[in-house]
């Protein structure tokens, strides 16, 4: 059951930002809903005392998609069906489209957001490993202050941020790869589809002469937020690829998942599942 709440569909980001910073109350932004109503309709601690709704459904500032020598921003209004159906971010981004592909079903994609995926920050939420990949920053703005920071470093623990009250993410800003990576999106869950990540992984990686020069491995759903695989990736640069190279680093993988989370009653399960996912994401990626 839904507690009395304010509900403002706001015009324009101008009109966001002043409502944020002039908020007495506690405030949430809304613009999918697939996270938020659920939550409040649960009596989510992280909902339970919201008093006041932003709908942001209106602002078309934060639907685009912008395009720089170096750079795609993309709108953090934007929805999962909307990131599938974009010609540029299937070109420079296929990761992201794939992953957006998977989340929910039809109607969940149609109304939920990449903006709203993130600052919700489930372990599960399917844009958050390839957007890692891929080196992503976000935009975030306050009626005072416009910043940048790595989402990485965005990602505090689960279903928590760096988000300020009187914040907004404007955009997500994703580096164009200027080499010939090759990668993949690979989702685990319990039924085909209108699934709950189990495990998610990406990779993208650059060879040369059969060399890693770049390898880039992210995971959710395997530890407490989506994480890179930094120590992975360090140590699987410059090494000749093999099936040893690759059981390898599948094995260090799932021991660096075992140092976060130690032993838990899904580990006997778990751990091999993502081993065994990474090596064949792996061997998909290089082979075929």
């Amino acid at each position: 059951m839904l507690n009395n709440f304010e509900f403002i569909k706001a015009k324009n980001l101008e009109e966001v930002l002043q409502l944020l910073s002039n908020s007495s109350i506690k405030t949430k932004i809304i613009s999918g809903g697939t996270d938020v109503i659920p939550g409040m309709m649960q009596s989510s601690s992280r909902f339970s005392n919201v008093k006041r709704l932003i709908d942001i459904n209106a602002v078309s500032e934060l639907e685009s998609v912008k395009e720089t020598n170096n750079n795609v921003l993309i709108g953090s209004g934007l929805t999962f069906t909307d990131i599938v159906g974009n010609e540029l971010l299937n070109q420079e981004f296929p990761l992201l489209c794939k992953a957006s592909s998977k989340v929910g079903s039809l109607q969940i994609r149609n109304r939920a957001t990449i903006g709203g995926n993130i600052v919700n920050n489930a372990p599960c939420a399917d844009s958050l490993s390839p957007l890692l990949c891929y080196d992503a920053s976000l935009i975030i703005q306050s009626k005072h202050l416009r910043k940048q920071i790595m989402l990485k470093d965005f990602l505090q623990k689960p279903y928590s941020t760096l988000l300020g009250d009187d914040e907004i993410i404007t955009f997500i800003q994703i580096p164009k790869l200027r080499k010939n990576y090759k990668g993949d999106f690979y989702k685990l869950g319990r039924r085909r589809g209108v699934a709950i990540s189990r495990l998610s992984l990406s990779v993208l990686i650059y060879t040369e002469n059969n060399i890693i020069k770049d390898l880039r491995i992210a995971g959710g759903a395997i530890a407490p937020v989506a994480i890179r695989f930094d120590e992975v990736e360090n140590f699987s640069t410059s090494k000749k690829i093999n099936k040893d190279l690759l059981i390898t680093l599948s094995q260090k993988v799932g021991k660096t998942v075992l140092d976060i989370t130690g032993l838990r009653w899904s580990s006997d399960y778990k751990l091999p599942v993502v081993q065994q996912s990474l090596y064949q994401l792996l061997r998909k990626i290089l082979y075929n």
